[in-house]
């Protein structure tokens, strides 16, 4: 359980391990909910391997039936403080920042639901592959949070994102392939496979081109994602302070829906 980083073939194939790529597995039984030292261990691992000087993609995968179920809301009841809160802020905060400022582009694999924080990772990757089974949605108002629109903006258009935030509901990866934020959309077993494939093809590109592409894109884009999505959590804070999210955070039971966000 926890993050691991691998190369895509161990070192019994054919051609040994592919070092010009790495996989960043995240692992939290049974829905991919993160707990705050999960988001570190993500953000380190996703930083790590842009760093190093070998590797020119990194594919961003999950263990388990689903990419990512956001923030472990149960860690947060536990708390009887605000501890546990800022720290899942801060947190999902240098997870998502990780993707988005790795050195070398990030594809996202994505299985099963893809949720809250899932959002946030795969909408500040460069590519995403996704499985047939793939959901997409901010349960955010379901669980006495906000925040995401942020990266939601960047998979969806702008008023679709706003009806899909304020209903909870979910879009399909065929809705998001449609509106070009997927690039594959393939059968579960084949997800890692196609990942890796295109991955692949991006790492066969000059290393340091790589590096300063990122950068120049980055540097083009129109909102800058770390600072919107910190502006977001400022309101989840506002939440918390004034009482609303634990008055709704009160009925999140153990279905294993509610993990999910409500929203199959």
């Amino acid at each position: 359980m926890g993050v691991s980083t691998a190369s895509p073939a161990g070192p019994e194939g054919p051609e040994g391990p592919d070092k010009a790529v790495a996989v960043v597995t995240v692992d939290f039984p049974p829905v991919n909910a993160l707990p705050v030292r999960g988001w570190y261990a993500l953000a380190d691992a996703v930083r790590a391997a842009g760093r190093d000087p070998d590797v020119r993609c990194v594919v961003l995968a999950a263990e388990g039936r689903g990419f990512n179920a956001g923030v472990d809301i149960k860690e947060l009841l536990r708390d009887p403080g605000h501890a546990s809160l800022i720290g899942a802020n801060r947190g999902c905060a240098e997870a998502f920042a990780a993707v988005y400022e790795c050195e070398v582009p990030v594809v996202a694999a994505v299985g099963g639901h893809c949720l809250g924080g899932g959002i946030g990772l795969a909408g500040n990757a460069d590519a995403i592959v996704a499985s047939d089974d793939a959901t997409f949605g901010l349960p955010e108002l379901d669980r006495g949070a906000l925040g995401a629109a942020t990266h939601l903006a960047r998979l969806v258009p702008q008023h679709l994102m706003r009806a899909l935030y304020y209903t909870s509901r979910t879009a399909t990866a065929a809705e998001l392939h449609a509106h070009g934020s997927v690039w594959k959309v393939v059968p579960r077993a084949r997800l890692l496979a196609e990942a890796l494939c295109l991955a692949r093809e991006i790492a066969r590109k000059d290393g340091t081109l790589l590096r300063l592409a990122k950068a120049a894109i980055n540097g083009i884009d129109p909102v800058d994602v770390r600072r919107s999505y910190r502006f977001e959590q400022g309101f989840t804070f506002e939440a918390n302070l004034s009482g609303v999210a634990d008055r709704v955070r009160a009925g999140f039971g153990d279905d294993t829906r509610d993990q999910e966000g409500g929203r199959p």
